[in-house]
């Protein structure tokens, strides 16, 4: 455990900011798994939201520093290459 004050609230600082991170992530899972359950389904419209929500989830974790860039357009392009297919 830190003695020193700033470093003590570092530690307070950065066990926020691993909760709200880990919220963020699993926040971001939930919706890819809702567009691949909309795929795996059939459903085409159903497919299309989760498609439009699950990429404004990628692009807000990249926003937030979640995920890199490059990962997020690897995400966005396997979920768009799903859709297609659906299609």
């Amino acid at each position: 455990m830190p003695n020193i004050k700033s470093a003590k609230k570092r530690v307070l600082i950065s066990k926020e900011n691993n909760e709200r991170n880990r919220a963020e992530r699993s926040a971001l899972k939930t919706m890819l798994k809702k567009f691949d359950a909309a795929v795996a389904e059939g459903n085409k419209e159903a497919a299309g939201q989760a498609y439009q929500a699950a990429v404004k989830s990628v692009d807000q974790a990249v926003g937030k520093g979640i995920l890199h860039k490059n990962n997020a357009a690897r995400k966005k392009s396997q979920i768009t290459r799903k859709l297609n297919q659906l299609a």
